[in-house]
């Protein structure tokens, strides 16, 4: 979350996969099952392509790990994972596939998107659970899987998370984090104070236990707090990031944090004189670091701290456009309800008048950052943070989001590894989902056109394959368009 600064299908075989764990993964993390449900006809009627034996002929590759893309390339898609994959002159299609001939498009692996929401502002210090329609968004625009970076809505997340999981409901795989992990002093009345690192210690547990499988920090925790947070989720095989502001990124990778959010942007590193434990203020935070050089000691040395603690780092490029003045109309408004779309672009009118912004500086500076942490072998995940002032609305950010960190210097396929593999990675799911390869579950983004020489167009996407199933991304979004806001 980041706050306004100013202010049908027939039964399917079950394939049950242990998942090997990635380099950021924790020892101790259950083994998930990548098995194929019965699809509800509530998630049916959005389905496309459902067939025993799919394949995908004549379709240019890009596979997630960052290599070239491979041009006239078939993929056999069996009992929701990948079978076969390779030249289309020597695969060989079976007589019962249903053939799609994909000549002129690009396939991509599904996004593993790293800081999502499933509520939205809707008014002064309020978020309303919009987890239906935001979950068919997130669809729509090719995320197969997610986490939550925070849960304003109790045991909302995990059930939705489980329905999905069952086929009830349309819908991306959620790693669903638990309520924040917040102490006093923000004044957001749906958001628990932590009293103390007891007090945190039990609310990873009891959470825990309800369901949730990640947590997140907030901006007024203690590193006392903090550090027994993350014990008791390590304990639990769990992991916990954070949107930090009282406590430094030094200070938590040191307090054992797996991953922080929002890119260098919330960093207090560099407030001089700055008091243990408490904030000085995101735009005090920010003001220092709009002093500081990307090719500095000063930074460098942060990065070499986080990377040796293997600490990930989740770029929000999305969310912060939206404040940054010069920055395109964020794409999507028309799926929100009219009141809340007028809402965000009298927000949007007023940050393009503000010729006083310091956010133009420093969302070029926080991209180069990024850019470099990346460089220097440190894991940089992707996610879009719909919340803010608004704006940033599900599936369209995500694909928004690729195409800023192509603007922020990387390749179009380094661009789709971290919203893809690196994610994967990061969540221990790496031998599964994330990249395209034999063996691994199909979730893939048919996409008309070439990312690869032409970013813009991972926006235009055909087909959403999840475990072998298509769906339809103009059904999903037709069925919220213009009610976003209401469920």
């Amino acid at each position: 979350m980041m706050n306004t600064f100013n202010l049908s299908s027939s039964t399917r075989g079950a394939l049950v996969s242990v998942v090997a764990l990635g380099v950021y993964s924790l020892c101790g993390v259950p083994p998930l099952l990548a098995q194929q449900p019965a699809l509800s006809p509530n998630v049916a009627q959005y389905v496309s392509v459902d067939a025993a034996v799919v394949a995908l002929t004549h379709v240019r590759v890009i596979d997630g790990t960052g290599a070239a893309p491979r041009d006239d390339q078939t993929l056999i898609l069996r009992g929701g994972n990948i079978s076969e994959v390779g030249d289309a002159a020597s695969v060989h299609v079976p007589s019962d596939a249903r053939v799609l001939d994909l000549t002129g498009r690009t396939v991509i692996p599904g996004l593993v998107m790293m800081h999502e929401h499933l509520f939205y502002p809707t008014g002064p210090g309020h978020y309303a659970d919009l987890s239906e329609s935001f979950t068919r968004l997130y669809l729509a625009g090719g995320v197969t899987s997610m986490r939550t970076g925070g849960n304003v809505g109790g045991y909302g997340e995990s059930n939705i998370a489980k329905a999905i999981n069952r086929g009830e409901k349309a819908g991306p795989w959620i790693d669903a984090t638990a309520p924040y992990l917040q102490g006093p002093g923000l004044g957001i009345s749906q958001m628990y104070e932590l009293k103390d690192a007891a007090d945190a210690r039990r609310m990873v547990n009891f959470w825990a236990d309800a369901g949730a499988t990640s947590f997140k920090a907030y901006m007024n925790i203690t590193r006392a707090e903090l550090s027994a947070a993350a014990q008791e989720a390590h304990k639990r095989g769990l992991k916990i990031t954070g949107h930090l502001c009282s406590v430094t990124y030094r200070e938590a990778a040191a307090a054992g944090i797996d991953d922080l959010e929002h890119g260098f942007f919330v960093s207090t590193d560099f407030v001089d004189n700055k008091k243990p434990d408490v904030c000085p203020g995101q735009g005090t935070g920010m003001a220092a670091l709009a002093k500081v050089d990307p090719d500095a000691a000063q930074f460098k040395g942060l990065v070499a701290d986080l990377v040796a603690h293997h600490v990930a780092v989740t770029s929000t490029l999305t969310v912060f456009e939206t404040f940054t003045p010069g920055q395109p109309m964020p794409p999507g408004l028309d799926v929100l309800a009219p009141i809340l779309k007028a809402q965000f672009e009298k927000r949007y009118a007023a940050t393009q008048a503000n010729t006083r912004s310091i956010y133009p500086a420093l969302f070029a500076k926080d991209r180069a950052m990024e850019l470099q942490f990346s460089r220097a072998g440190g894991l940089l995940l992707a996610g879009t943070d719909p919340t803010g002032g608004g704006g940033v609305i599900p599936g369209y950010s995500d694909q928004r989001q690729v195409e800023l960190l192509v603007g922020s210097g990387f390749t179009p396929e380094e661009a789709i590894r971290i919203c893809t593999l690196n994610g994967a990675t990061y969540l221990g799911r790496a031998s599964r989902v994330g990249s395209i390869a034999k063996g691994k579950q199909a979730d893939l983004v048919v996409i008309n056109g070439n990312p690869a020489t032409k970013i813009s167009d991972i926006r235009n996407v055909d087909i959403v394959f999840k475990q072998g199933v298509g769906y339809d991304p103009a059904k999903l979004i037709a069925s919220v368009k213009g009610e976003v806001g209401l469920f």
